[in-house]
């Protein structure tokens, strides 16, 4: 994967998108760090479709997943303690 500064992906953009559709996706950087990926459309929709559900659509379903949230209950007992006085 080539990585580009931000300003030579904004300066060069049409060679940036040629780029990303023959060899693959394209790194952009910002200030040296790693800021975002170009990829082809058609390598997004299959990641998109591979993501499913996706984490927006498990935090507005209405049923509830909180079978695996609490752990059961085991055989122990609480303890018992004195009253502060």
């Amino acid at each position: 994967m080539k990585v580009w500064p931000v300003q030579d992906a904004k300066a060069r953009f049409s060679e940036f998108l040629d780029a990303c559709l023959t060899t693959g996706p394209q790194m952009v950087t910002r200030r040296g760090a790693e800021a975002a990926v170009l990829v082809p459309a058609a390598e997004w929709k299959r990641l998109q479709s591979a993501a499913k559900p996706s984490l927006k659509e498990l935090l507005l379903s209405e049923a509830a997943r909180t079978e695996f949230l609490v752990p059961k209950r085991g055989a122990a007992r609480r303890r018992r303690t004195e009253a502060f006085k």
